[in-house]
């Protein structure tokens, strides 16, 4: 089956709300395409006027994390059913950066999955192994580890609307990219995963992209590869090059 190709920006923490709308200025006629989905995941403060910016255009938007509870006593937490009612349609859950700083487990990332999925919302799950798991040789262990935890009690049908980015963590943000081998590698391994966790059906459906300094030079080639199904783009989403990368064709 041909899957449609998702290329999401994550902003991480930039952009204040004015700059966010003159960045949807900017990009508005750059991004636009038939051929990918095209989402942008800003930081929570900036959703609501990029919702508004984003309006009838071909952009969705998505949010950079989310708490597993609906409401309660969470100061400083976000709840799924906020960001729906915003206009938010895709949630990152697990990004290396939440793992590492913010010490998120793979028990807490199923929970957030979970309810992502029961809020009405589409997560992009992330995974990725260190350049020493790489170099001692683990790296599919350890994704397939961080896969089977992180979609316990997960449905066949769910994991196949969902987005899983495969980014090797010591190709973000260091100008470092894996080979177009070793992504595709990874990603054909990520697939095996839910082919063997699930069907074969579910594996095909599912949307892998690659992630980690993705920018408008790697990015058809990379894309070109029959398991890689569009990227998760960092720095490269906050300047006009992005619209190069959605139109990488």
């Amino acid at each position: 089956m041909e899957r449609r190709k998702i290329i999401a920006g994550n902003w991480k923490m930039n952009m204040t709300p004015r700059q966010a709308v003159a960045l949807c200025a900017e990009l508005k006629d750059l991004v636009k395409t038939q051929e990918a989905d095209v989402v942008y995941c800003v930081p929570a403060v900036d959703i609501v006027p990029v919702v508004e910016a984003v309006k009838g255009t071909n952009v969705e938007v998505g949010a950079e994390n989310m708490y597993f509870e609906s409401k309660g006593a969470y100061t400083g937490e976000i709840s799924a059913e906020m960001l729906v009612d915003a206009g938010v349609k895709y949630v990152i859950i697990g990004h290396s950066e939440r793992r590492d700083y913010f010490k998120e487990d793979d028990a807490l990332l199923n929970k957030k999955v979970k309810k992502a999925f029961e809020a009405g919302l589409t997560p992009i799950l992330c995974c990725g192994e260190t350049l020493e798991q790489r170099e001692t040789g683990v790296t599919m262990d350890w994704i397939r580890l961080q896969i089977k935890s992180d979609l316990v009690g997960i449905t066949a049908q769910q994991v196949s609307s969902m987005v899983i980015a495969y980014e090797p963590i010591w190709a973000i943000g260091t100008g470092k990219t894996a080979t177009t081998e070793q992504a595709q590698e990874v990603c054909k391994g990520i697939r095996d995963c839910i082919a063997e966790m699930y069907d074969n059906a579910t594996a095909e459906a599912v949307r892998i992209q690659y992630g980690g300094s993705v920018n408008a030079g790697n990015a058809a080639d990379l894309f070109a590869q029959p398991d890689i199904d569009g990227g998760l783009v960092g720095g490269a989403s906050l300047k006009a090059d992005f619209g190069k990368i959605v139109n990488y064709k």
